[in-house]
């Protein structure tokens, strides 16, 4: 496959997924591997930025330095999907989204450090796994997501611990290059929410994974550069994927972010005032709710992709139309106007399930039933099915009737209330 032309590229990726949809509708085998070859293209291709600037690792820290990366979750508001390869890709993107800590603290923790021994540990703290890795052949399964440690092992190749992405072309073994490294290199992962919670856990642990792994290595990465490799990791963990988790969690606050179309996705950070999710409001008016239901994101993307790939109507449409809405709730946000942003926040909601009726699950319709004479507004976080609910109330005495209710009579043993607040930093890194 040649990159020089992104278009071309582009365009054999569409015939692909044509030759796919042509023999699924015929009722013909072999549609599946056409559809395997399109999205493995896209993959190659966002990938391939990645490698056109490798990296050189190199020993940055003392023996006894621990590395602290941690970072806010965040809440899409609108513009989701807009994000998403191909569309950004081809039309560029466009989400509104906020940076949040919850309970007083930011979520997503990655602690690195050396070690003695010429090997890579990886450690979950939530899950309670961990995996030692001392070959470039152990190293080089990150494509098998369903890995407790894939996205680890993704970071530290894009690190450069696999040879393709190393600006040196690697050495004769992982071994060899740790002892010439002088250590081995331990990572502790704690992601504290739920998987499948819609707060864009997978890629904000991966672009904070990729920021301690950078200064403990010495690798000067900045956001911008976060945010590209953290679209090529969760490419290459073939869970595909947008930019939109990576950018609101790295960057502070509450952002207007967009991107024009090309392979190389930019971001450009439009940041806005505050007043709708300060103290005033958050916790107050509106409230973050735990429906304790999970949904993961990757058949969902999949289904729309493909309706991306195959220039439908209906999915450019409605996917037009969501870029427009975050203009919307951005001009809201932008003049303090809490009524204009529940009606961008609830033109939000029909439209992701316009694009996908899987958003809206009975069991959750049957939460928004039960306190709906208060609500002025409501949005499952990410791309729907379950997870977090930001619940907007009509004002602070129905939202004070919401958390009444659902504290009462909660749908299931899981579901509940979590504070919520502004991050004013986004990632943090520090070392000891």
């Amino acid at each position: 496959l040649q990159f020089a032309d992104p278009d071309d590229a582009m365009q054999l990726v569409h015939d692909q997924m044509f030759r796919s949809a042509v023999l699924r509708h015929r009722h013909e085998r072999g549609w599946e591997r056409f559809e395997a070859g399109a999205f493995a293209r896209l993959r190659e291709m966002i990938a391939h930025e990645a490698r056109l600037s490798p990296a050189r690792p190199r020993r940055n820290v003392m023996d006894d330095q621990i590395v602290w990366a941690r970072s806010p979750i965040r809440f899409d508001l609108a513009g989701g999907w807009t994000d998403t390869p191909p569309y950004c890709i081809e039309h560029g993107g466009k989400v509104l989204n906020v940076a949040a800590d919850l309970n007083g603290q930011p979520p997503i923790q990655v602690f690195a450090k050396l070690s003695e021994q010429p090997e890579l540990v990886m450690r979950s703290i939530d899950l309670g796994v961990e995996e030692r890795v001392r070959t470039y052949a152990e190293l080089d399964t990150f494509a098998r997501p369903d890995s407790p440690f894939a996205l680890a092992k993704a970071a530290f190749a894009l690190a450069g611990f696999l040879p393709r992405f190393n600006s040196q072309g690697g050495h004769a073994s992982l071994e060899e290059q740790l002892r010439e490294f002088g250590a081995g290199i331990e990572v502790s992962l704690l992601a504290a929410v739920p998987k499948g919670s819609g707060l864009g856990t997978s890629s904000i642990l991966a672009a904070t994974v990729l920021a301690a792994l950078g200064d403990l290595c010495g690798l000067d990465w900045d956001r911008n550069t976060l945010f590209t490799r953290t679209l090529a990791l969760e490419q290459m963990l073939t869970t595909g994927g947008g930019w939109q988790d990576q950018a609101g969690a790295i960057f502070r606050g509450i952002k207007l972010i967009e991107t024009t179309p090309g392979l190389a996705q930019k971001p450009v950070i439009g940041w806005l005032p505050h007043h709708l999710f300060d103290h005033d409001y958050a916790n107050r008016s509106i409230l973050l709710y735990y429906t304790g239901i999970t949904r993961l994101a990757k058949n969902i993307l999949s289904e729309i992709v493909r309706g991306i790939f195959l220039n439908s109507p209906s999915h450019l449409s409605i996917i037009g139309d969501i870029g427009a809405n975050a203009d919307s709730a951005s001009a809201a946000i932008q003049k303090c106007d809490y009524e204009m942003l529940l009606a961008s926040i609830g033109n939000s909601w029909t439209l992701n399930q316009r694009l996908d009726a899987g958003t809206n699950p009975p069991e959750v319709q049957a939460i928004l039933d039960s306190v709906g004479d208060y609500l002025g507004a409501t949005k499952l976080l990410g791309a729907g099915g379950g997870g977090y609910l930001l619940l907007f109330g009509k004002d602070e005495g129905a939202a004070a009737r919401i958390k009444q209710v659902l504290t009462s009579n909660p749908p299931n043993a899981r579901a509940r209330f979590v504070d919520f607040k502004l991050s004013e930093t986004g990632l943090q890194l520090t070392r000891s």
